[in-house]
């Protein structure tokens, strides 16, 4: 079994308060969850106005489909116009690592 995670470090766009942070990030986890066989959260930066940690993760039987569905997810959020992908960083663990 195959485990694999991916965080994206992403500025938002004219955001002023927290409220506003919620109506960007919001939709964009729920739509990470809809499209893709993930399971995500926003897991940093809560208290910033223009900064946020999202993070997804998977699990599969073999390691070419979680990098591709990983691949997949970061195109994704890359190509997002109201936010700025500054940073996204992935791992990739087995079970038979232990």
């Amino acid at each position: 079994m195959w485990i694999g995670w991916i965080e994206f470090d992403v500025l938002l766009g004219d955001v002023h308060s927290l409220k506003a942070k919620r109506s960007v990030v919001r939709p964009l986890v729920a739509e990470l969850g809809r499209r893709f066989p993930v399971s995500v959260a926003e897991t940093g930066h809560q208290e910033l106005h223009r900064r946020a940690l999202v993070g997804a993760s998977a699990v599969a039987g073999d390691a070419a489909h979680l990098v591709a569905v990983l691949d997949q997810i970061e195109r994704f959020v890359a190509g997002r116009p109201e936010i700025e992908l500054l940073s996204a960083r992935r791992g990739l663990h087995s079970t038979e690592d232990e």
